[in-house]
C-alpha cells in the first residue's frame, strides 16, 4: 500500500474527505514537518500501544569496503530509526 492508497483507505474508514485524510497523513508521516519526525529528531520515542514503537538508535562508526574497488573505507557514526512492532500488530498479522 502506498501513500495514496493509505489516504483513500483513511478517507473511506473515517468518512473524511480525501483532502482531510491527506492532511492527517502528512501531519503524522511527513519527513520534514511530521509529528513522528519531530519527536524522533528530539530523541523522543513514539509509542503507539498495540501497534509499535518508533525510536532512534546510534549506529557507531565502523570500517566498510567499497564494493567496486574493494578499498577499505570508514563509515561514520550516524543515527538510525528503529521500529519495533507491538503485540497487537504481531497478533493481527499472525491470524
Amino acid at each position: 500500500m502506498n501513500k495514496t492508497e493509505l489516504t483513500d483507505a483513511l478517507a473511506d474508514a473515517t468518512d473524511m474527505t480525501k483532502a482531510d485524510a491527506q492532511r492527517a497523513i502528512d501531519a503524522l508521516f511527513d519527513t520534514d514537518e511530521g509529528i513522528i519526525t519531530d519527536a524522533l529528531q528530539g530523541e523522543e520515542k513514539v509509542q503507539i500501544t498495540g501497534f509499535g514503537t518508533f525510536e532512534t538508535r546510534e549506529r557507531s562508526a565502523r570500517m566498510g569496503r567499497n564494493p567496486q574497488t574493494g578499498e577499505k573505507i570508514r563509515i561514520p557514526a550516524s543515527m538510525t530509526v528503529n521500529f519495533r512492532s507491538g503485540k497487537g500488530l504481531k497478533d493481527a498479522v499472525n491470524e
